[in-house]
């Protein structure tokens, strides 16, 4: 009879605290996304084109033409990811290798609809990304000091 109680007691325990557990877990990751990354991707990692415009829109102060190069862009860079993504006809690493491709060029053809002092400006995001990418793969995120 004691034990159980005992496990009653402890199951009772279990219950009220593990939504308080797994609540301020979520939280703390949805902070860490929000600080840390930029915000191209949507839930579930998905590259959203709109909101990568309106991210650069943000930082950039593009202009309204602009604004509609850059989403045509980002755009055609998803539908030709989401093609190669679904090509099982290529390897691992020549998948990589051009989906790094299509990166660099949309990169290029956006660098390219920038006035000169929004080109500083984005080549400094790139820089801070390929930072990120660079410690994110060792396991730390880069430094603000640098």
């Amino acid at each position: 009879m004691l034990k159980h109680c005992l496990l009653t007691l402890m199951l009772t325990g279990l219950l009220y605290t593990a939504p308080t557990v797994v609540a301020q877990n979520n939280q703390s990751n949805d902070q860490s996304a929000q600080e840390g990354q930029p915000p191209e991707h949507g839930r579930g990692g998905h590259f959203d084109p709109q909101r990568m415009t309106n991210h650069l829109t943000k930082e950039l102060n593009l202009t309204s033409d602009q604004q509609t190069k850059v989403l045509d862009i980002l755009k055609s860079q998803q539908s030709q990811m989401e093609s190669l993504h679904s090509d099982t006809s290529l390897s691992q690493q020549d998948r990589r290798q051009k989906m790094m491709d299509i990166r660099k060029s949309s990169d290029e053809q956006i660098r390219g609809t920038l006035n000169p002092d929004q080109q500083k400006k984005w080549d400094e995001m790139q820089s801070k990304q390929r930072q990120w990418h660079e410690h994110g793969q060792q396991g730390a995120p880069p430094s603000s000091n640098q």
